[in-house]
């Protein structure tokens, strides 16, 4: 969806409003950048009018105090320079970070549904390089075009009363000036690489959170993962500062040297026609040369490369934030309290977005409190789906479900999701320590309750084997890890978490059978007086639950436990035949 232009411009000049007093004093140093980019020909014209048709002496004391006014002007305009480059590109990257953070914020809250239809590349692309360029608009936009009209109005008002260069001078300061720039471009560089890491660092991050988003949002670790993106996006926002203030001071050395050249120029011209050695016309020729014309036309070039960059980039990001969550709380949502753990499924059906067939119709069950409960079926039959259903991972096409007789619909998402535990089978462990993953499941809680947690989990042994025990950094999605090990650091959150709810998405399917072992004890440890929903494929799972749910293509096809599902020689009796379960 595409806002229309006024309505975006309303946007955009919304994230101005915390930097009113930035804008309003950059605009003015702008106003007196220009001014007094217009102030040198109209001194020179002072001192070719008047100055030089006084008698010598009093000629010479006029020319030095122009000369002062001028020295005097040149440090007005690098100080609002300086103001402009520096604060000006900080009030740039703050529009930038809080863009961002409001994105950011919003791709949280998008549902699963969100993420299937989507790349995280393209997710990361508009969090991170669009944003960039919309810093650079949200800086130079206002400041350029201001200062490129000011410059256009006042220029054609003097120019036509200059005429003649002078040049020779330029040649004494090129020397410094090289050197000036060399130095002050390596600093830039410097500052420039720096910050390309530390968005690299934001770009993790984002990757990170966003990968691992349904562990976030089953843990409801958004908070959790805001206050890690913005002690990142801090970092970078500070390296940023850095580039900027050696971009300043590497720019405005430059245009000092240039306004030296022009003050020198005037002086010593001044001198020199004074002693007969040039003529007028060469002192007010030279300052055609200052380029006050280049200056606007430069100024305006950029506001078009900005535009063509910030407005495409801008358009990105109201792309996204125009996709509403598709579930979210309602206004008269409540927090589920004390919670008993009965889960009932009322004539439940479901289809993606994407397909035209239903994955679950017409699903009627009933799970009281604490009952040990096993799904099983075919690959496909929409037992995953179903579990993805309880903690609004998805939303219902039809019926409802309820949790101790609460429509979940009724009651908030973060009070839904902290009572119920996922343990899937492709773990998500986030890059740090085996303590910060852990921690994940009640991020206030203590080392020792971690290490009790562990200890449940069958993990604690394993962890003290580690280089540093549970401050060791486990990489990139637990890469230092087994399988078997990343799967008991996710039952130890779980434990940690301690929900009257639990679901297990084959937990088991993908180890060996040592992992297993150990794995399925921790299991039956955490369903202890706990609801348990199993997804399972193996039988020595399915032998434990209280309750086995056959499930096919048309919904629920039996029920009963393995003795009783044998002997019915069913669907349920085929899979354990054919292998299949």
């Amino acid at each position: 969806m595409t806002l229309p232009f006024l309505a975006a411009l309303r946007v955009f000049v919304s994230y101005y409003r915390p930097y009113r007093l930035t804008l309003l004093i950059d605009l003015l140093c702008a106003l007196v950048v220009a001014a007094v980019t217009l102030a040198y020909p109209l001194c020179a014209g002072y001192i070719t009018r008047t100055v030089l048709n006084l008698p010598g002496p009093e000629a010479w004391a006029d020319l030095m105090r122009v000369g002062s006014l001028l020295l005097g002007l040149l440090a007005v305009q690098l100080a609002a320079n300086t103001f402009v480059d520096y604060q000006g590109h900080m009030m740039g990257t703050f529009i930038e970070r809080d863009m961002r953070r409001d994105l950011f914020a919003h791709l949280q809250q998008q549902s699963f549904s969100f993420y299937d239809a989507q790349r995280t590349g393209q997710l990361m692309s508009r969090v991170t390089n669009d944003l960039f360029d919309i810093g650079e608009l949200a800086h130079h936009g206002p400041e350029d075009l201001f200062v490129a009209l000011a410059l256009f109005l006042g220029v054609f008002v003097i120019l036509f009363g200059m005429n003649a260069p002078l040049t020779l001078f330029l040649l004494c300061l090129l020397p410094l000036m090289a050197v000036y720039a060399v130095f002050f471009n390596v600093r830039l560089n410097r500052a420039l690489m720096e910050s390309r890491r530390r968005i690299g660092d934001v770009n993790a991050q984002v990757e990170d959170a966003l990968a691992g988003i349904r562990v976030v949002q089953s843990f409801t670790g958004e908070t959790a993962e805001q206050r890690r993106f913005d002690h990142e996006h801090q970092r970078f926002v500070d390296s940023r500062r850095a580039g900027y203030q050696a971009d300043a001071y590497f720019y405005q050395g430059m245009t000092a040297f240039t306004q030296l050249m022009t003050i020198s120029v005037l002086v010593l011209g001044g001198k020199s026609i004074l002693q007969g050695e040039l003529r007028v016309d060469q002192l007010v020729t030279y300052l055609l040369c200052v380029g006050i014309l280049l200056e606007p036309i430069r100024r305006f070039v950029n506001i078009a490369r900005l535009l063509q960059e910030g407005v495409t980039g801008f358009q990105r990001f109201l792309e996204v934030m125009a996709v509403q969550p598709d579930i979210t709380d309602p206004p008269s949502a409540l927090n589920l309290q004390r919670v008993l753990g009965a889960v009932e499924f009322k004539n439940v059906s479901f289809q993606y977005a994407s397909s035209t067939v239903p994955i679950l119709q017409g699903i009627h069950l009933t799970i009281p409190a604490g009952e040990f409960v096993a799904l099983v079926g075919h690959s496909g039959v929409g037992k995953t789906t179903l579990c993805n259903l309880i903690p609004r991972f998805y939303e219902v096409s039809g019926g409802q479900i309820l949790i101790d007789g609460t429509p979940i619909r009724d009651v908030t998402l973060a009070s839904l999701r902290s009572n119920i535990g996922v343990v899937q089978q492709d773990v998500y462990l986030f890059s740090g320590t085996v303590m910060e993953n852990i921690r994940y499941g009640r991020p206030e809680a203590t080392p020792a309750e971690i290490a009790e947690a562990a200890e449940q989990a069958g993990a604690h042994s394993f962890i003290m084997q580690l280089p540093q025990g549970y401050d060791t950094d486990i990489g990139q999605r637990g890469v230092k890890l087994s399988g078997g090990q990343k799967q008991r650091l996710s039952i130890a959150r779980v434990f940690l978490k301690d929900p009257p709810i639990l679901i297990f998405d084959e937990a088991t399917s993908s180890l060996d059978n040592e992992s297993e072992r150990l794995i399925q004890a921790s299991l039956e440890r955490l369903a202890q007086r706990r609801t348990t929903i199993v997804i399972a494929h193996r039988l020595s799972t399915v032998r434990n639950a209280g309750r086995i749910v056959v499930m096919t293509r048309e919904g629920i096809a039996e029920q009963g436990t393995h003795t009783e599902l044998m002997q019915l020689g069913g669907v349920y009796a085929k899979l354990q035949t054919s292998g299949s379960l």
